[in-house]
């Protein structure tokens, strides 16, 4: 029920606030795409149980960076540095675009529902 709610609330807001003006709709899928990168990094971070310390060792760089990089206001996320964080941990990055007319995608999180624009996911290594 709970869960209802609230996609009701976003589907009201959407439509209050983005309607289908081009720009915001471009601009809300940006967001999007950054809050589905630093949630990315978060859960293959804490899937593999490691802080934010010990993903910064095995990548070569400091704390500080991890958590802007797990900060989906931080807007300078590189993909050398997604390949770093995915090697780090034995997984394969994988990218892929769809068309945005199609609003479902996967992100290669299951906390968070798709949305269209780009997606990111880290894989194993078989996957």
């Amino acid at each position: 029920m709970e869960e209802k709610r609230r996609s009701g609330a976003s589907a009201l807001l959407r439509e209050r606030y983005i309607g289908d003006d081009p720009e915001r709709l471009a601009r809300l899928d940006e967001e999007q795409v950054s809050a589905d990168v630093a949630q990315l990094i978060y859960d293959v971070r804490t899937d593999a149980g490691l802080s934010q310390r010990e993903l910064a060792a095995l990548v070569g760089t400091t704390q500080s960076v991890i958590s802007r990089l797990e900060d989906s206001d931080y807007g300078g996320r590189s993909l050398t540095m997604l390949e770093r964080i995915a090697r780090a941990l034995n997984k394969r990055l994988k990218i892929t675009m769809t068309d945005r007319r199609h609003r479902a995608r996967t992100t290669g999180s299951p906390k968070r529902n798709g949305r269209a624009g780009a997606a990111a996911s880290a894989a194993g290594p078989n996957g």
